[in-house]
C-alpha cells in the first residue's frame, strides 16, 4: 500500500491539510499525522514551492482542538490556530469510554452521545472558515439504529443529516452496520471502507503455516449481516464461505431484544479446516464465541477471529477462558476505536493497524483524487498472497 505507487498527488491541494483529531482519537491521529509529514518530505513536485502549494510540507499537520467543561457538565469547542482556507479531517472514536469529565464533583465517563457532541462543537467552531470539512469516524454513531421498527428513533440518519447541514461535504467511515444508512444524505460524500487487506495480512503473518486452499481453510458469517464480507474474504481467496443464522424466539424480549434459541450452520464441512469468521464488530462477544464452540464441536482446525471493532463491553474474561479451552486460536481487531491495555497485553490478541491507510485516504482527497483503488483492495490482497505462497516477508 505504498503511496509511491499511485501518483494522485500530481494533482494540486485542494487546501491547505489540517487534521483534527479530537481526544478521543488522539494517538491514531498521531500515527497518522507521522506517515504524512513522512510522505510529503520525501515527495517531489515540480510546483511543490509555489504558492499554490504552500503549507504542503510542515512538521505536523494536527491542528490542536479542545472541548473544555464546566462545572454543570456543559462544553464548547476550541481551535487552537487558525484554519481560514483550510482542509479539514475532523477525526474522532464515539468509542472511548476511557475519557472521563467532571460533573457536579462526579466523574463521568463519556459516551458515545458525549463524543458526537464534542465533533459538533469543535466543526462549530470552525465557523465557515474552512475550505472544505471531512469527517472520519470509524465506528459510525448510532450504526446500530439503521432502520425503523415499530416506534423508533432513526439516530444514525439524523445525525448524517446534522453534520452535512454544518457542512460537512465527506464522511468516512469503516465498516458500516449497514451502508444503506448513506441514503439519508445522498448528495454528500459517505464512504464505508473495509479492512479485508489488513484481517489477511496479518493473518499471514501469524500463521505462516496456513494453506489457503478449498480444502483446508473457509470463511464464516457468523450471522446473515455479516455475510458480504465474509463473500468478499473468500472470494479473494479463493475458498468456500459458510455462514450461521441466528434463530430467535420472537415471542419474548430480553434486554430490548429477541433472545436468539440456536445458531443454525450452512455450509459444507468443516471438520479439519481452518476457520476465519469475520464480523463487523465484537461487542459482549457472546455469538462470536458461541460459533466458535460450534465450529469446534464439528472438529475445525484454528480458528481466527476477525472483527473490525473490539468494543468488548464485558470485558476479556469470557475470551480468557474461550482461549484457554481451545475454542479460538487468534484474535484480531483493528485500532479504529481504543483499545484497552488488557487487551493488547493478552498473547491471543493481534492488532491491525489502519493508521497508514487513513493517512493514505486523507493525503489522495487532499489531492482532490478518486479514492476508488482504495476502498477496493483486491490488487494488493493478491500480491500479499503471492508473498505468502513464494515464502517471502509479509
Amino acid at each position: 500500500m505504498s503511496q509511491n505507487n499511485e501518483n494522485y498527488y500530481e494533482n494540486l491541494p485542494y487546501g491547505r491539510l489540517g487534521i483534527v483529531p479530537l481526544q478521543s482519537c488522539a494517538q491514531l491521529g498521531e500515527k497518522v499525522d507521522n506517515y504524512l509529514v513522512e510522505w510529503r518530505k520525501e515527495r517531489e513536485h515540480e510546483a511543490k514551492h509555489t504558492l499554490a502549494f504552500d503549507g504542503y510540507e510542515r512538521d505536523t499537520y494536527i491542528i490542536n482542538s479542545a472541548s473544555p467543561r464546566f462545572g454543570s457538565g456543559e462544553a464548547k469547542g476550541v481551535l487552537k490556530e487558525s484554519v481560514r482556507g483550510d482542509d479539514l479531517y475532523f477525526m474522532v472514536d464515539v468509542c472511548n469510554s476511557s475519557l472521563t469529565y467532571s460533573m457536579s464533583g462526579k466523574e463521568n465517563h463519556m459516551s458515545p452521545d458525549d463524543h458526537y457532541q464534542d465533533l459538533k462543537r469543535v466543526i462549530a467552531a470552525v465557523g465557515g472558515k474552512a475550505r472544505r470539512i471531512n469527517v472520519i469516524m470509524p465506528f459510525l454513531y448510532e450504526s446500530r439504529q439503521h432502520r425503523r421498527s415499530n416506534r423508533e428513533s432513526l439516530d444514525c440518519a439524523l445525525a448524517l443529516q446534522e453534520l452535512s447541514n454544518m457542512g460537512v461535504e465527506n464522511i468516512i467511515t469503516f465498516d458500516a452496520h449497514d451502508p444503506r444508512v448513506q441514503n439519508a444524505i445522498p448528495l454528500h460524500g459517505f464512504e464505508t471502507v473495509q479492512p479485508a487487506y489488513q484481517f489477511i495480512k496479518n493473518i499471514l503473518r501469524n500463521a505462516p503455516d496456513l494453506q489457503i486452499d478449498k480444502d483446508h481453510l473457509m470463511v464464516i458469517s457468523p450471522d446473515e449481516g455479516a455475510m458480504s464480507r465474509a463473500i468478499y474474504i473468500a472470494n479473494n481467496l479463493g475458498v468456500d464461505m459458510g455462514m450461521f443464522y441466528k434463530r430467535r424466539d420472537y415471542s419474548t424480549i430480553v434486554d430490548g431484544r429477541n433472545p436468539i434459541v440456536a445458531h443454525e450452520f450452512l455450509g459444507a464441512n468443516v471438520a479439519g479446516k481452518s476457520m476465519i469468521i469475520v464480523d463487523d464488530m465484537i461487542s459482549s462477544g457472546d455469538s462470536m464465541l458461541e460459533v466458535a464452540g460450534l465450529l469446534k464441536k464439528r472438529n475445525a482446525g484454528k480458528i481466527f477471529l476477525c472483527a473490525t471493532f473490539g468494543l468488548f463491553t464485558n470485558g476479556m474474561a469470557r475470551f480468557d477462558k474461550a482461549y484457554e479451552e481451545g475454542l479460538f486460536d487468534y484474535l484480531l481487531t483493528t485500532n479504529l476505536v481504543y483499545q484497552t491495555p488488557e487487551l493488547l497485553e493478552r498473547p491471543y490478541y493481534i492488532s491491525c493497524d489502519l493508521s497508514k491507510y487513513i493517512a493514505l485516504i486523507i493525503d489522495t482527497l487532499n489531492h482532490d483524487s478518486s479514492i476508488s483503488k482504495l476502498l477496493n483492495p483486491a490488487e494488493r490482497i493478491q500480491k500479499v498472497l503471492t508473498k505468502f505462497r513464494n515464502h517471502e516477508k509479509i
